[in-house]
């Protein structure tokens, strides 16, 4: 073999580093920690001590771990940062749209984009499918390092095969607020998005808490968002013990001025005190029909809507479901960036968890001062 080595040899070593730098990283061992000896490190792994020494030269090459004469092996107190892609390198994002919900999203992915010292190059969907698919081979044809994608899904018949092939695309993909639904155990994908369905849940909670027992939702049709809302709406509502006085869906055109007069005679007539609403424009022409009808938002009905974008804008400053749109671009990029540095990591699929901001719509702040 011409001195080559044996197929596997080095390569367990590699993988019990990787395994062990992922810990340190994950604050398994916390900086200046004494690691387990390396009898221990083989028996929890079962491998040779030969290999872990081997992985522990590599950790110390990095400047992971510190070896300490007659002490034992430890945590560097301060871990380098990660490694970066080669200067000059970019990062292509697609998002569907600029000027609403993505505005904060893509300030977080700029934000740690540039201190990375990596390009962005950015392109915009329009929620089509024929410019989706041309913007992410344009940014592949211009030789960008990774992609940061909100493709558009609910327009495809086969979802889980446009996703397959993003998977093949030849450099890493981080999907951002987007992925497939359900995500099974075959979804290969790696994601950073908000949990939805939580958010739907905690709306139905908060208004549950302030006392309403029969509620409404409305929804925005042709919305990725909209079926984990409703989700998490009729979750909350069985496990609460929430009625449910009407479910309205909003055409996908949206709500001109007026049309929101017969929803919410629908969600009065029905008994609503509560009501869900996805989106922000939606609530905001309730909050209008609510006033040309004589119904007191929120003595008479309270209302949350869905997404913060334009909340506080209302004539009843609305309280509001918020996703972490700032810290979800952030930790895409995060995510994309260890990728590139760190090919043989597991991949990432997380969600993030909602918060709700408290204003006038809901009843909580008269609530609180009564």
């Amino acid at each position: 073999m011409n001195g080559a080595h044996p197929p596997g040899r080095g390569l367990k070593s590699h993988q019990l580093a990787t395994r062990l730098r992922e810990a340190i990283r994950s604050r398994a061992y916390l900086p200046g920690g004494k690691l387990p000896t390396e009898q221990e490190i083989a028996a929890a792994n079962t491998v040779s001590l030969t290999t872990v020494r081997r992985a522990m030269r590599i950790l110390v090459a990095e400047g992971l771990v510190v070896r300490r004469q007659g002490s034992g092996t430890y945590v560097a107190e301060q871990a380098p940062p990660a490694r970066q892609p080669a200067d000059g390198a970019a990062v292509g994002v697609v998002v569907p749209d600029t000027t609403m919900y993505f505005p904060r999203v893509l300030e977080g992915i700029e934000e740690t984009l540039t201190r990375a010292g990596v390009r962005l190059m950015l392109a915009c969907s329009r929620y089509d499918v024929a410019e989706d698919e041309r913007a992410v081979a344009d940014l592949l044809k211009a030789g960008v390092a990774g992609l940061l994608l909100v493709p558009t899904l609910i327009e495809r018949s086969d979802p889980a095969a446009y996703v397959a092939a993003l998977n093949r695309a030849g450099v890493p993909v981080v999907l951002v607020e987007r992925g497939l639904d359900p995500s099974g155990p075959a979804d290969e994908s790696e994601y950073v998005r908000t949990d939805h369905e939580a958010g739907g849940y905690q709306a139905v909670a908060h208004l549950a808490k302030l006392g309403h027992r029969r509620m409404g939702l409305v929804l925005r049709g042709g919305s990725p968002t909209s079926n984990p809302v409703a989700t998490g709406f009729l979750r909350a509502a069985a496990d609460l013990g929430v009625e449910i006085a009407a479910q309205i869906a909003v055409p996908s055109t949206g709500w001109q001025p007026g049309q929101a007069d017969p929803a919410l005679r629908a969600l009065v007539d029905g008994g609503a005190t509560g009501v869900v609403s996805l989106g922000d424009r939606e609530a905001t022409m309730l909050v209008s029909a609510a006033r040309r009808a004589g119904v007191g938002v929120p003595d008479q009905l309270a209302i949350v809507a869905y997404d913060d974008d334009i909340a506080d804008l209302a004539d009843v400053p609305l309280t509001a479901v918020s996703p972490p749109k700032y810290h979800l671009g952030r930790l895409a990029s995060e995510v994309l960036l260890r990728r590139l540095a760190e090919p043989e990591l597991p991949k990432h699929q997380v969600r993030l968890r909602p918060s709700i901001v408290v204003r006038d719509s809901c009843g909580a702040k008269k609530a609180a001062t009564a």
